[in-house]
């Protein structure tokens, strides 16, 4: 019989790990940081909307929504690190991690559904320009910028690991872009009274919202369908655990994102008969962990003359340059090319 070896990461499946903080900071502070970007965001958010209705300004109008998605951004954070923070039991065997994914999902639609309606109400307005109040539009602009730098130096205490807090950071980030246009948009009012540019800041902002929300809905989809990480190639990883010591070949492998920042690895992994299927293991963890960052492994080992339902590929048989093929339907294969003698 051939040995199955199961490991898993180092680090355990409670509690709200996203793999760890890379600087040091803790989900409760976590929390506290996005907490008060989140009152800083609602407090602006009222009067704006407030001024934009009295000035007329479209631009204020749609800088508002936009922030209304950042809190909404921020708030399916702070829900999702609860849920993310109960232990893995039941069913669930990751826990709720994957709640920080959905959260992002329905962010970055939203970014777009408003992006959608900003859009229409420009136009109408490019057509038919009423009237706006410049110094009641700069004034509430340059408010924005204050209040956006506050909250984004709040987002930047956090852990920007997860994909909702570096959504929000991003989003709070083009916030300020938008208001800086807006500011602009209500000088050319006050000097020119050229009305149309509130409604030209207001689609700029619009190109802004696309922007961020395709980016959250690409992000996160890949994570949902499975893809592996933004930066690990599973071909060239294949290539290097077969080129381990004692590997005769490496099949199944399958690596993906169990949450932002929580890489994971699967593979069937043969080994020389005579081969040490335990040490082995070992080091093909380590070069994970240390070449990849990938910590969450589970690699079956299995002596070669052994596999199940395969036939035995001896050591000396010279397979030749590592050809992907399907092995038993479940993806490529990766062989350690033969050595010149």
């Amino acid at each position: 019989m051939g040995h199955a070896h199961t490991h898993h990461d180092g680090h355990d499946h409670q509690a709200g790990g996203h793999g760890g903080h890379s600087h040091g900071v803790s989900a409760d502070a976590d929390r506290r940081w996005l907490s008060l970007a989140l009152v800083l965001i609602g407090v602006f958010i009222s009067v704006e909307t407030a001024i934009a209705f009295v000035s007329g300004s479209l631009a204020l109008l749609s800088d508002a929504v936009h922030m209304l998605t950042d809190a909404f951004s921020i708030v399916l954070a702070l829900v999702a690190m609860r849920l993310a923070a109960r232990p893995a039991k039941g069913t669930y065997t990751f826990g709720l991690k994957r709640v920080e994914i959905l959260s992002a999902q329905a962010n970055g639609l939203t970014l777009l559904l408003a992006a959608v309606w900003l859009a229409y109400e420009a136009v109408v307005r490019l057509l038919h320009p009423p009237e706006v109040t410049g110094w009641m539009v700069l004034a509430t602009a340059l408010t924005g910028v204050a209040v956006n730098l506050a909250a984004t130096w709040c987002l930047s205490k956090a852990n920007r690991a997860s994909l909702n807090v570096e959504g929000a950071y991003q989003h709070i980030l083009n916030d300020l872009f938008a208001f800086i246009g807006t500011a602009v948009a209500g000088v050319v009012v006050m000097t020119t009274g050229f009305a149309r540019a509130d409604t030209i800041a207001t689609l700029f902002v619009v190109v802004l919202m696309v922007k961020a929300g395709c980016g959250l809905l690409r992000d996160s989809g890949r994570i949902l369908l499975e893809a592996a990480p933004a930066g690990l190639d599973p071909d060239a990883i294949g290539d290097r655990l077969a080129a381990a010591p004692d590997v005769a070949e490496v099949h199944d492998l399958h690596i993906w994102t169990i949450t932002s920042g929580e890489p994971a690895l699967s593979a069937h992994v043969m080994v020389h008969p005579g081969g040490d299927c335990h040490a082995v293991r070992r080091g093909l963890d380590a070069l994970l962990a240390e070449a990849y960052g990938v910590t969450h492994t589970t690699l079956q080992i299995d002596h070669e003359d052994h596999a199940p339902g395969a036939a035995a590929v001896p050591a000396s048989a010279g397979a030749g340059p590592a050809t992907p093929h399907c092995a038993n339907g479940h993806g490529p294969t990766h062989r350690r090319e033969p050595h010149a003698h």
